[in-house]
């Protein structure tokens, strides 16, 4: 038998190693938390051929599907007993303090302490190994998946590739072949299923602006806020003067933010009001009442940072009644993307703008954030140039782009396995 250790960042990438190394066969006999990740430990009892076929394996799935249920069930009975015992802790310390003898109240509260101290970190040590259980199970109900569906549906599967390729994540790509399951011909059904995600994406009826009103882009650092509102105020001022819009700037945490802002100002010949912390943002708009079009440059703060909570809410209010757009680079990985929108959505996001497409390989992942959350597209950024690198786009053009920017390789089997497997961890999005 043959056994290795092997370590990783975290569970994925450790079952990856264990695969390319081991093969398919191998078997997870052991796995813990270490300094900087985690630990697995793999046996195989004989060298597999390469490339091995995956055939289908109905009571492999149903035994992996139970134990699944079985740690779902065992995480939800550590949740209760976790509970518990802090009712049970709170009860004993109001009683503890309530007790005639001070020493005997002295003595229990540190060994009760303790005892709760140890119960904790059992907890916790159980919970992590349910956690590697259930990634580990994902990641084989995931291989499994996906080697029944090349042997049974192989157009489907091929469908598959091209939206990995894509960047399209697996929840927004079961979605969407749901919706062309009864079309067998491969050209058609890529159409068809072409126009359902072009569908999905929506884009604002009027160019923003045409609107106006105070527009806010706010998001994390480097995403190209400031760059895009320089385009937004010079095609702005190119169509209908400089005299009806100004701008305003949030960002005194940058160095040289503001000034880059009064510069543009200067070039143009708009006003900027600067707005440094503690100030009032209703009070600098007042005097700005009379311009058609605001546009408020915002600070990229970090997610646990007071003061972008502060500006947020500031921007949400009614006295500025402000239409605040997302600005996200096409550059960025999804889990970043999401993270910007779950800090930033408490501000209420009237759509979002697309950064960067020039310097993009894959727009799937900025694509399907703004499918899941229904955020309008409202404009597309490709260039450095001011303004001429700003498009207002149309659903079907963003996703011709998306295809054109597709990997030219075909994806691994190991990548298909964990896009599959990424199913087992969230519902099945709707594509309207």
């Amino acid at each position: 038998m043959q056994v290795k250790r092997f370590f990783a960042a975290d569970m994925r990438t450790a079952m990856k190693l264990v695969r390319d190394e081991l093969g398919a066969d191998a078997s997870i006999i052991g796995n813990r938390r270490v300094a900087g990740g985690v630990e697995l430990t793999a046996a195989l009892d004989y060298q597999v051929p390469a490339a091995p076929s995956r055939q289908p394996n109905p009571a492999l799935e149903a035994e992996l599907r139970k134990t699944q249920a079985k740690i779902a069930t065992a995480q939800a009975e550590l949740t209760t007993r976790a509970q518990v015992d802090a009712g049970k802790d709170r009860q004993l310390f109001g009683a503890v303090a309530t007790a005639p003898v001070a020493s005997f109240a002295d003595v229990l509260r540190p060994a009760r302490a303790s005892t709760a101290t140890t119960d904790q970190g059992a907890l916790d040590a159980m919970r992590f190994e349910l956690h590697g259980l259930r990634e580990l199970i994902e990641v084989q109900l995931g291989s499994i998946a996906w080697g029944q569906l090349q042997t049974r549906r192989p157009q489907q599967a091929n469908l598959w590739r091209r939206l990995q390729r894509m960047g399209l994540s697996a929840e927004l790509a079961k979605a969407l072949l749901e919706r062309i399951s009864t079309i067998s011909e491969p050209r058609q059904a890529w159409r068809m299923l072409l126009a359902h995600l072009a569908h999905a994406i929506k884009t604002p009826k009027q160019e923003p602006m045409e609107d106006g009103g105070v527009i806010a882009l706010v998001g994390p650092a480097g995403m190209g806020k400031t760059t895009t509102l320089a385009k937004l105020a010079a095609r702005y001022v190119l169509k209908y003067g400089a005299q009806h819009i100004a701008l305003v700037s949030l960002d005194s945490y940058r160095i040289g933010a503001q000034e880059q802002l009064k510069t543009l100002g200067r070039i143009l010949n708009v006003p900027v009001t600067l707005v440094d912390p503690g100030q009032s943002l209703t009070q600098a708009l007042a005097p700005l009442a009379r311009k058609r079009v605001v546009l408020i440059d915002t600070a990229g703060l970090p997610a646990n940072d007071p003061a972008l909570r502060m500006q947020l809410e500031t921007l949400a209010s009614r006295g500025v009644n402000a239409k605040n757009y997302l600005v996200m680079a096409s550059t960025s990985q999804s889990q970043v993307l999401k993270a910007a929108y779950h800090s930033y959505k408490r501000c209420g996001l009237s759509g979002c703008i697309i950064t960067k497409a020039d310097e993009a390989t894959s727009l799937g992942e900025v694509l399907g954030l703004a499918i899941s959350q229904r955020l309008p597209v409202a404009y597309l950024t490709d260039g450095p140039r001011i303004p001429d690198d700003l498009q207002i786009p149309r659903s079907h053009q963003l996703v011709s782009r998306a295809v054109g920017l597709q990997a030219t390789q075909e994806p691994s089997e190991d990548t298909m396995a964990e896009m599959f497997a990424d199913l087992y961890q969230q519902p099945t999005q709707r594509v309207s």
